[in-house]
């Protein structure tokens, strides 16, 4: 788009009057006018009302003074400021019956809290965690952490070791592989991290206090939940403490011992998991390791029953009676 066949349009706002612009104006200030010609490069000084015709003569322009050029572009502005001012004071009148209410009881509508995007969860967690004076409580399912992860944890996790907060990790198996998790429990200091592991866990936990709760309400954890309900929180830190009664202390080998058909309890808990139906990323996922290694475990499994097929599998693994079988695993132990 053109104004003329040689001054290409341009746009900006009469806050950033351009170079072409500024010097017109303030030479048309100083002599009192400009013609219509000297203006084609600089169309903004029209369209911003900065110039206006000449009443002697069609081929001048007069420059409007810059006083009044300013009123007429601040008039609009403090127009809007009153109109919005009045609108927050009726918006306040308004909302002033139902905050009046609310103030009554403010502990039901807090009991939970959704949290969405990932520094809106961390931002959360931070203050929580500052305010913790005597314990917390957490779950990490899945294999190693990344590294970033970790990081975070760390940064958040050390100063609550450090006056004394007692913190106890349930992570599962894998995650003795990790030397990222494990250098992570070696940095916390005086050893004031208590860690167990399961081979399976329940989703993300985080217990603060028995008094908050956060959980992930979403599959990328992109969303939280922040819980402060004292029913929901005393719920989940049972469920915590029945996890940790059947887990094995870091400090502690896995007493993995191979049934005499050479099946693993790790292959055992596959089967069952094969039997109710879970494709290989959901196994190795609920199992904290990788697909690769989920469908190795899978393939010595089939070895040991015989099986030659996937459909032959799920068969043959219901019926040798494999799942009746006690576990080999066994969960006693002191504490981390």
């Amino acid at each position: 788009m053109v104004t003329n066949d040689s001054h290409p349009a341009h746009h900006h706002a009469v806050t950033e009057l351009c170079a072409e612009g500024t010097r017109l104006y303030a030479d048309a200030l100083r002599t009192g006018r400009v013609s219509r010609g000297d203006i084609e490069p600089a169309p903004c000084l029209l369209e911003f009302a900065l110039l206006h015709p000449d009443p002697d003569d069609a081929n001048w322009l007069r420059p409007v003074p810059p006083s009044i050029a300013l009123a007429q572009r601040l008039h609009p502005l403090e127009r809007e400021i009153q109109e919005r001012r009045q609108l927050s004071i009726e918006l306040v009148d308004s909302f002033d019956p139902f905050i009046t209410i609310s103030t009554q009881d403010t502990t039901e509508s807090h009991a939970i809290t959704v949290l969405e995007g990932f520094d809106r969860i961390n931002s959360a967690l931070n203050s929580a965690t500052a305010e913790c004076h005597t314990e917390m409580l957490t779950i990490q399912p899945g294999g190693g952490r990344p590294a970033d992860a970790l990081d975070q944890a760390l940064k958040r996790d050390r100063p609550l070791a450090d006056r004394g907060v007692t913190i106890r990790t349930l992570y599962q198996h894998t995650a003795r592989h990790s030397q990222g998790t494990l250098a992570y429990v070696d940095r916390i200091t005086g050893g004031k991290i208590q860690v167990r592991t399961l081979e399976e866990l329940i989703e993300r936990l985080i217990v603060i206090d028995r008094t908050v709760a956060f959980i992930p309400a979403s599959d990328d954890r992109r969303v939280a939940l922040e819980l402060r309900h004292p029913g929901i929180v005393e719920y989940l830190s049972r469920v915590f403490e029945q996890l940790w009664e059947r887990a094995v202390p870091l400090t502690q080998e896995i007493p993995y011992n191979a049934a005499p058909d050479g099946i693993t309890g790790v292959q055992r808990s596959i089967a069952k998991l094969l039997i109710e139906g879970h494709v290989d990323e959901a196994i190795a996922r609920r199992l904290g390791m990788n697909v690769r290694t989920c469908r190795a475990h899978i393939a010595k499994l089939a070895a040991a029953l015989g099986s030659g097929s996937r459909a032959q599998l799920g068969y043959l693994i219901a019926q040798s009676g494999l799942l009746e079988k006690e576990p080999a695993l066994s969960t006693g132990g002191d504490e981390a």
